[in-house]
């Protein structure tokens, strides 16, 4: 394609072109492709949601840090940790409950219940998961209560964050990144302690006596935990979690956010003692709100995506609130239908029980009871048989047919268990074990035993016949079928 001038026309033989010569100090500068992250230094915050979260914080943290230590009797032979992943015996205990590997249905039955009830509790309420449980936002604040211990609050920690590197800025700075990684070793050490006997690994760590990937994974997580809630914070919740743009999806008019209430706060400025609130808003634009977020963003922006609905702005505002003489509740959890009455001049109360909110609550329920039925209902004995592809059958020398069948028993009790095999639904039909002369086998206690069985029936008969392999426990008589299928012919 030929050269064209900036009118789009080519340029002819004897055009004369002329060369422009861009100053490089006076050019305007290039933007750049992402915008540098601006550090947020939240201001403590203190009032009944606050309060909400420190109680939550001791609570969740208390759990996951104290539950491996947490005994739960289990009979002979059996581990008593309440909760453990035992991947040696390949075994998930969780008090009373006891879950196999050909169980782990109960675990995704579990996942999708907790799904459900996150679904459920964001289409009433909001980010309240974010703001208050999510462990992003629950070490977070962690972090943040060191960093504020070390360093002072928010107007002590811009000032250091700006100063020239002193004895007394490093020794502060050292002092809070070692608490931060003496936390995220202890995070990591207390997650190993679910897949081992804590007392035991406790010491073996001490002692440098522990398995290498117990090690690996403390550090992993001590990284994962030093860098997620003491550097990238806020970046978590805007950038790599997807969950703010999920929950848009469940979130409607009648969803409860933190909202601040323009209705009432506009037109905002500041207001001086003794001076008159007609004809302004409550609002005396002291950005409290703005300065307690540990998010950086201004609520009375409108709802935004980086809000994850912790209420400390509430806090803040209603303090404020407090020292001006006016009603508390500028900034509340609200609902958009709430705000649009509220304008037109009308009260609205929250609206809890709607389509969305009934159809979580209904499926919930259907979950909890497949799965609290599938509890109860299942066995100490697992019967898996798999029938022979090639060859089929087997002729005898006598015209009788013959099929081969693997068959496997676990006995999930704590102590063996005999069985009786049998045929059950095929006329004629005799049973024997490979290897053994009679038909009862003995299976250890929490073992899984295979063998190979034979089934001969006559000859005469159906092409393809269906039948049960039964195996009766001895001596309790309990008996566990298994349907399967008898060839003559192919």
């Amino acid at each position: 394609m030929a050269p064209q001038d900036i009118s789009g026309q080519p340029y002819r033989a004897g055009d004369t072109v002329e060369r422009i010569n861009v100053d490089p100090v006076n050019a305007p500068a290039q933007r750049p492709l992402y915008e540098k992250r601006r550090k947020i230094f939240p201001r403590k915050a203190s009032g009944q949601f606050r309060k909400i979260k420190w109680i939550i914080l001791a609570a969740t943290l208390g759990v996951y840090y104290l539950l491996p230590w947490v005994r739960w009797d289990r009979g002979l032979n059996a581990p008593d940790q309440a909760i453990l992943v035992d991947f040696p015996t390949q075994r998930f205990y969780f008090f009373f409950i006891e879950i196999w590997p050909q169980e782990i249905y109960f675990v995704t039955g579990l996942l999708i219940l907790a799904a459900l009830i996150l679904f459920m509790v964001t289409s009433i309420a909001g980010r309240v998961w974010c703001g208050y449980t999510c462990p992003q936002t629950v070490w977070t604040d962690l972090f943040i209560w060191v960093e504020r211990l070390i360093e002072g609050d928010r107007n002590a920690r811009i000032r250091l964050n700006d100063a020239p590197w002193t004895a007394a800025k490093i020794r502060k700075r050292v002092t809070k990144h070692a608490a931060w990684l003496a936390i995220a070793v202890c995070t990591g050490g207390a997650w190993v302690f679910y897949f081992a006997d804590a007392p035991t690994l406790a010491v073996q760590l001490l002692q440098f006596d522990a398995p290498l990937v117990s090690y690996v994974f403390i550090g992993v997580l001590t990284f994962t935990t030093y860098m997620l809630a003491g550097h990238a914070r806020e970046q978590v919740c805007t950038y790599m979690c997807p969950w703010p743009r999920i929950q848009g999806a469940m979130l409607d008019q009648h969803s409860l956010l933190v909202t601040y209430r323009s209705w009432r706060g506009e037109p905002r400025g500041a207001h001086k003692k003794g001076e008159s609130w007609e004809g302004r808003g409550d609002c005396i634009d002291c950005n409290s709100c703005v300065a307690v977020c540990p998010m950086g963003i201004d609520i009375r922006d409108g709802e935004q995506l980086e809000c994850i609905n912790c209420a400390l702005c509430i806090d803040a505002c209603d303090d404020i609130m407090d020292k001006v003489g006016r009603p508390r509740g500028l900034i509340a959890y609200d609902t958009v239908a709430g705000l649009e009455t509220r304008t037109a001049g009308a009260a609205s109360r929250p609206k809890l029980v709607r389509p969305r909110t009934i159809l979580y609550a209904a499926l919930i329920s259907v979950v909890s009871v497949i799965m609290l039925a599938a509890l109860l209902s299942r066995s100490d004995t697992d019967l898996t048989v798999l029938r022979d592809r090639n060859p089929l059958f087997v002729q005898l020398s006598n015209g009788d047919i013959r099929n081969g069948y693997t068959l496997k028993i676990l006995n999930k009790q704590r102590e063996p268990r005999a069985y009786e095999l049998s045929v059950h639904g095929l006329a004629g039909a005799t049973l024997t074990i490979i290897g053994l002369d009679e038909r009862s086998v003995t299976v250890d206690s929490d073992r899984l035993r295979s063998m190979r069985v034979h089934v001969t029936a006559p000859g005469e008969g159906a092409t393809v016949s269906d039948f049960d392999l039964v195996v009766t426990e001895k001596p309790t008589g309990a008996v566990f079928r298994h349907a399967t299928t008898f060839r003559r012919a192919r």
